[in-house]
This record gives structure tokens, C-alpha cells and sequence, in this order.
């Protein structure tokens, strides 16, 4: 009988647990801050005048799911719209295009497509300028969150509260600083930009830690040798340039390595500031699942192969890109991953978004949205268990 009535304690105590938790529990995020180029930018090119990039201001940017052209450098949403609706937050509203009276409570996007990770100087000295979009590097962008800093919060007691429930993405960022060299033919300075570019992206962090930032996200770069811009502008002869994916082995490389370099930098910045929850989101591992088996996840025109272009191979073409005349949109970009030869569709990231939030390419893991929290007693264990589990396995 005294077993009966534990039995019956213990059942009622955890399923009472359960349903607190499954119907009560605020969201592990309240807020969502953003920094990076055009693989996260949600307007503020086109807030600026996008005077190298006009495109994106029409269609058939943003066809799929806004119906209208927002900025953004796809046919639809982006990865951090995907976090955002995982969470239960509004999509980011881009910080060049907020009004005075405008809700910034659940977060503000500062990513510019075409940014850098490294200041304007560096570009001007390697004789890169010419082939900037922006001048709004990551140094510029963290200006402008210093900027607005008092309108989210004011006393440290306030700033606290604040970032205990923001979730702050630093990047995609470096990726246009190997772009800009590549497409200027300077494969020298793309290989001598790397160090340069992760002490950028770790200057950043730690300066955001010194503002208070204590949940950061910082994803890693794309598979840059799979992308349509790179396999027209470096096409070869040589069957052994290329994988077994058809992709360019040396520029998977470059990323393999910026890749490695900023997971040690992440590592060491850990153990600098171990009050603060820092994630590596490995795009490229997310990413090259499609140019592996680009079918199984519904992409049957292919993974290579641009959606929006002017012809060639892969559908690129420097004189005819995407939005300017002589380019076509496919009719089902949800067939395609690659969108405009160099940006996603909206449909592959999707797919590297759920990847990031489920698992497993967030390390140490997101939280999880509430929909997948069951029960408080159970989930801390599990969460804990995961975090620390998949967190060592990577030191």
C-alpha cells in the first residue's frame, strides 16, 4: 500500500511538472540579435540605397513567400527568419529601416549583405574596393548595436535580464571577404585573408560579451567550392579539381580551413569567458548534405545549379545575374538549393535552419523551442546531458 501511494505521488508530481512546462514556459529566447552579410539580411542593403546590388529591391527576389522583394537575397525566407518563427519571434526588422515608434523588444537585424568581417581599409590596400556592395563591415554593425544599446537597456540590472534571454547571431561574416579576392582573380590574398578574418569575427565577440551578450550563435562558412559563382568563375578541365560531388575541392578547403581556425578561436574564447554560452553552427556540414544527396531532400533540378541566372553550365553569369536583363527564374525554386548562384533558396535554408535548431549541427545545442520541451524534470537532465556531451566532444 505505501509503495502504491509513492507510485501514485511520483506520477502525479511529474505530470503535474509536465503540464506546468508544456503550457506556461516563457520561450528559451525573448530576443533575437543579428549580424552578418547577405546570407542573414533582412533589408538593410536595400535600406541604403543597394546601389552596387539594386536587384534585390524587385522580383523575382522574394517571390516564394513574401510575394514582394524585401531585401533579402532570396526567393523567400532566410535561416534566421526560420530561428525567429522556431522561437515564436517576429522576423528581425533591419536596423537602416527602423522608425522612431517601431516595437524593437524582440530583437533588431544589423546585417548588411555584402559585409565583411574585415574594415573597408583592408580591401583598399589589397586594391579589392571596386568590388565592395557596402562599407558596413561587422566593425560598423556592432557600432550601430552600441548605438541603439539604450533603447534595449539601461541599468546593468536591466542589460542583465535583457541578455539572459537574448539569443545573438555573430555571421554568416567572412564569407564575401574570400568573395570579393575571388572574383578579382586574387587567390593569394584569398588564402592571406583567413587569420585576418577570424580575429575580426573574435574582436566582435568579445566586445559583445563586454555589452553583455551571454547566449551567442557563430556559424561557420558555406561549402564555397559547391556554390554556382564559384564553379563558373574557376571552371576546369581537370576532373581531379573536383569531388565526387562535382564541387571544387580547393575552395572546399578554403572553407574547411576558416572553418577549423574559427572553432580553436571559439575554443579559446570559451575558456576565456566560461559564464557565457558560445555555439558554433556548422553551415557547411548542413549545407553539403544537399550537394551529396541533393534528391532526398527534394531539390531535383539539383544542388549546383542556379534557380535564377543567365545561362552557362551552372546557370551563372557575371553580365546577366539574377533580377538583371537577360536572367530567368526557374518556375519551382523549391527544386533548386542554390537560388541566384550564390545565395540559397528558401527552401535549402530551411533545411540548415531545422538542422541548427534539432540537431545536430549546433554545438554546444540551441535550446530548444518550447513545442519540443515535455516535461522540466526531464528536459534539464536531457538538455544538460546533450549540451555537455556534444560540447566535449568538440574541445
Amino acid at each position: 500500500m505505501k509503495i502504491y501511494n509513492c507510485l501514485l505521488i511520483i506520477l502525479f508530481t511529474f505530470g503535474y511538472l509536465e503540464k506546468v512546462v508544456s503550457y506556461h514556459s516563457p520561450r528559451p529566447y525573448e530576443t533575437i540579435i543579428n549580424f552578418g552579410d547577405s546570407l542573414s539580411d533582412t533589408g538593410n542593403l536595400l535600406a541604403s540605397g543597394a546601389i552596387l546590388f539594386p536587384v534585390i529591391g524587385n522580383l523575382p527576389y522574394g517571390e516564394t513567400f513574401f510575394k514582394r522583394a524585401t531585401g533579402r537575397c532570396s526567393d523567400g525566407r532566410l535561416i534566421i527568419d526560420f530561428i525567429a518563427e522556431a522561437y515564436g519571434l517576429p522576423y528581425l526588422p533591419p536596423y537602416l529601416a527602423l522608425t522612431k515608434d517601431q516595437n524593437i523588444n524582440h530583437g533588431v537585424n544589423f546585417a548588411v549583405a555584402g559585409a565583411t568581417a574585415l574594415d573597408e581599409k583592408f580591401f583598399i590596400e589589397a586594391g579589392l574596393q571596386k568590388f565592395l556592395w557596402t562599407n558596413d563591415s561587422l566593425n560598423v554593425q556592432l557600432g550601430w548595436f552600441k548605438k541603439l544599446k539604450p533603447s534595449l537597456c539601461t541599468t546593468k540590472q536591466d542589460c542583465d535580464s535583457y541578455f539572459k534571454r537574448s539569443l545573438i547571431l555573430v555571421g554568416e561574416i567572412g564569407g564575401n571577404d574570400y568573395n570579393y579576392a575571388a572574383i578579382a582573380g586574387n587567390i593569394t590574398q584569398l588564402q592571406a585573408a583567413t587569420p585576418h578574418v577570424i580575429k575580426a569575427i573574435i574582436m566582435a565577440i568579445d566586445e559583445l560579451i563586454a555589452e553583455g551578450a551571454r547566449e551567442l550563435l557563430v556559424p561557420g562558412n558555406f561549402p564555397i567550392g559547391c556554390s554556382a559563382l564559384y564553379l563558373t568563375l574557376f571552371i576546369s578541365r581537370n576532373k581531379q579539381d573536383y569531388d565526387e560531388n562535382g564541387c571544387l575541392k580547393a575552395f572546399n578547403g578554403y572553407s574547411e580551413t576558416h572553418n577549423k581556425e574559427l572553432k580553436l578561436a571559439l575554443e579559446a574564447l570559451r575558456r576565456k569567458h566560461p559564464h557565457v554560452r558560445i555555439m558554433y553552427a556548422d553551415y557547411y556540414a548542413a549545407a553539403k548534405r544537399f550537394f551529396q544527396a541533393p534528391r532526398q531532400y527534394g531539390f531535383t533540378s539539383g544542388a549546383l545549379r542556379a534557380c535564377c541566372g543567365g545561362g552557362g553550365p551552372f546557370n551563372f553569369n557575371m553580365s546577366a545575374s539574377c533580377g538583371h536583363k537577360g536572367s530567368k527564374a526557374c518556375e519551382n525554386p523549391s527544386t533548386h538549393a542554390n537560388w541566384d548562384g550564390i545565395h540559397l533558396t528558401e527552401a535549402a535554408y530551411r533545411y540548415i535552419a531545422k538542422a541548427l535548431i534539432d540537431g545536430p549541427f549546433s554545438y554546444p545545442p540551441l535550446k530548444p523551442p518550447l513545442a519540443t520541451r515535455k516535461s522540466s524534470t526531464l528536459t534539464s537532465f536531457q538538455y544538460r546531458y546533450m549540451d555537455n556531451a556534444v560540447y566535449s566532444k568538440f574541445q
